[in-house]
């Protein structure tokens, strides 16, 4: 599975949000930035992504994901660190 496939599945589950995916084999890196994880607690936010992609995970497609969920503010101050 390429880190392309996991965006365009991430991006059709989340539409709102901004979704980029990296990958080494079948380790992944997800970081999505959206408004939508405004009200959600750093647990919540990582298990509405796990959720998408929980097949991939069982079956062992994705070995290891690692997730950052933020708000744009969030994004925002981040890169400005």
């Amino acid at each position: 599975m390429q880190a392309e496939d996991v965006q365009k599945r991430l991006a059709e589950a989340l539409p709102e949000c901004e979704i980029e995916v990296q990958n080494d084999g079948n380790r992944f890196l997800v970081v999505a930035v959206g408004e939508r994880f405004a009200e959600l607690n750093r647990v919540k936010r990582q298990q509405l992504i796990y959720g998408e992609l929980e097949d991939l995970l069982a079956e062992g497609t994705i070995h290891a994901l690692t997730i950052r969920a933020m708000t744009p503010q969030e994004w925002q101050a981040r890169q400005s660190q």
